[in-house]
């Protein structure tokens, strides 16, 4: 069975999409890329040397030929700074494609709903795919949804932390409720954190600092690989529900008894 993630009318076979900041070294970057599997790749626009257009940056050290470029706005702290860059991405890259961040505290890196929505808006109504990364919130979800972003991306936790899922009940709503793919983006620290948003019906994750900043990027690329396709394949299988008792494997009918 042919089993697709499919944004703005383009399929993807994996759905682990990684990004390219905090690694250690350009080289860790492609290995840790390829061995992930993924088949689309983040760039934050601002990382590039944009006023030194003849300096090697990381756009150079990859296969944009294997790739969806998702360049995003990171550091952008108001909607007009993230329409901004957004244009200028699209000139850059070539790609109208845009993970949209609009995030004014560089303490908490917590997004603003009301700027995430005034720019979505006026990116999609400028043809921009539109995939925006957000707090869990259902209502903040559906409203991006039917202004035409392609995706919602709801974090689990905030960006970096490494803290896994804190926000599962509100994904599991956007998931119940969204006509467009869900995207857990942010917070994920483990391989176990990406199965269980694709378990509960998550159509991809994000992941960046956890496969980045670990001892072995290549090997935990691999790892959240093998996560996500775990996790999927049980989302696809149906779990078993949860039950408040116990109940046996084996008949109990027929047991022989000792005679008293």
């Amino acid at each position: 069975m042919e089993d697709y993630l499919e944004i703005a009318g383009k399929r993807f076979r994996s759905r682990l999409i990684v990004g390219t900041g905090r690694f250690r070294s350009m080289e860790e970057m492609v290995g840790a890329i390829e061995a992930s599997g993924a088949e689309m790749v983040t760039v934050a626009i601002r990382r590039l040397p944009l006023d030194r257009p003849g300096e090697p940056n990381l756009m150079d050290y990859i296969d944009w030929s294997r790739y969806q470029v998702l360049p995003n706005t990171a550091g952008c702290r108001t909607a007009e700074e993230a329409i901004f860059t957004s244009r200028l991405a699209r000139e850059l890259t070539g790609t109208n494609w845009i993970k949209l961040e609009v995030v004014p505290d560089p303490r908490y890196l917590l997004p603003d709903p009301v700027g995430t929505l005034r720019a979505a808006e006026k990116l999609v109504a400028e043809g921009f795919v539109v995939l925006p990364y957000i707090h869990a919130d259902p209502v903040l979800a559906k409203q991006l949804e039917e202004i035409g972003c392609a995706t919602v991306m709801p974090l689990g936790s905030p960006i970096g932390s490494g803290r896994g899922i804190f926000t599962l009940e509100e994904i599991q709503i956007i998931v119940e409720n969204a006509k467009v793919p869900v995207i857990v983006d942010a917070g994920l620290g483990a391989p176990s954190d990406a199965s269980l948003a694709l378990e509960i019906g998550a159509d991809a994750v994000l992941v960046n600092t956890a496969i980045a900043q670990a001892k072995d990027p290549v090997l935990m690329a691999q790892a959240f690989r093998l996560g996500v396709e775990a996790g999927r394949k049980a989302y696809l299988a149906g779990r078993i529900p949860k039950k408040p008792l116990a109940e046996p494997s084996s008949p109990v009918e027929g047991v022989p008894r000792p005679s008293r």
